[in-house]
């Protein structure tokens, strides 16, 4: 059995920040990448948690992401915003960017945030819960490394291509989801490598092109999307919107880009944010109650809402000021931080 550490909430971001900055982000992109993982970590999403800052390390060893990069957001009077991240990592393009998606979402009714040149590694639904915090139904996508194949493939051609979505709701937690379009997250392939836990049957493939549920065979070979054809379809779609649409790099681009180099894929990202009091006509309270009727009628019958045991997660960790993480994970951050 895995051995587990108890560290207090404001630890998570004191490791973080000094791991960060002792292998050479600067202050600004430490304390974005900071944020982003103490909010997963709070909810418990291990695979995206203090887990990541391995691979944040990484990208810096690799030499290619930049650190000290300040993202530049260009000026328009249309429903897009372009911020250049200038190879550095996406969390703080993302944080110069928001005021304006904001602003431009409430003034079109819908708007759209294109990151361009950065290096991303974080989980989408803290960003989209930023903007359902402001009021406004958001979506983001990105692609990644080619490491999934399509369907009825043989090799990787695809990211893991994650979708999230927030929807707003007054007085409750969001109806948030993340998820890769592929069978299981990269991240959680890696955690069940570390754990000598075999993968679940339909989510991978080796080199050779067979099913397999070694987790260094799946790394070596290629992961599936979940849904056969339809994840496929919808991975594609992803590529084709965060990547030929925004002018930036698809899955297979951003592997060429590495070169086997280990770290963070090389691309760009896309959020889309929409405007409820415009799309409604104004009757945002009418249509909350369609929303939540629908909702209502979904636990009623049994079901969960997608993100509710993250919430219930954010709630317990906030209550008793601590977190778990795999004892070994946290020796193996404190070498990275005093090596």
């Amino acid at each position: 059995m895995t051995s587990s550490k108890q560290i207090s909430l404001s630890e998570i971001k004191t490791l973080s920040l000094s791991i960060l900055s002792h292998v050479g982000y600067g202050r600004a992109h430490a304390a974005a990448i900071t944020e982003m993982l103490y909010a997963c970590q709070l909810d418990d999403c291990q695979s995206h948690g203090l887990f990541r800052l391995i691979m944040c390390a990484q990208t810096m060893l690799a030499g290619k992401v930049d650190g000290h990069a300040l993202p530049h957001v260009a000026h328009s009077d249309n429903a897009v915003v372009k911020v250049d991240a200038r190879g550095g990592i996406s969390l703080l393009a993302f944080e110069k960017a928001l005021p304006a998606l904001v602003e431009k979402s409430r003034h079109h009714g819908i708007a759209a945030m294109a990151i361009n040149n950065c290096f991303h590694f974080s989980a989408l639904w803290p960003e989209v819960e930023r903007l359902s915090a402001a009021g406004l139904a958001a979506m983001a996508m990105v692609p990644s490394h080619s490491w999934v194949a399509p369907a009825g493939g043989t090799r990787g051609s695809l990211g893991t291509n994650p979708l999230a979505f927030s929807w707003p709701r007054s007085g409750q937690d969001p109806f948030t989801f993340d998820f890769a379009t592929s069978g299981f997250a990269r991240g959680e392939i890696e955690l069940y490598k570390r754990a000598g836990k075999p993968l679940p049957a339909g989510v991978a493939i080796d080199r050779d092109g067979n099913p397999t549920t070694d987790p260094q065979s799946a790394l070596d070979g290629a992961m599936l999307t979940f849904g056969g054809y339809k994840g496929s379809a919808l991975s594609v779609m992803i590529e084709l919107l965060a990547g030929p649409l925004i002018d930036d790099m698809t899955s297979l681009e951003s592997m060429e880009f590495a070169g086997g180099a280990a770290g963070a894929p090389y691309h760009g990202e896309i959020i889309l944010a929409f405007d409820p009091v415009q799309f409604s006509n104004g009757k945002v309270a009418e249509n909350d109650a369609r929303a939540e009727r629908l909702f209502a009628d979904i636990i009623d019958q049994g079901a969960r809402l997608p993100s509710q045991r993250r919430f219930a997660a954010r709630a317990r960790n906030l209550k008793r000021g601590y977190v778990e993480i795999p004892e070994a994970l946290y020796n193996e951050l404190l070498s990275l931080r005093d090596d």
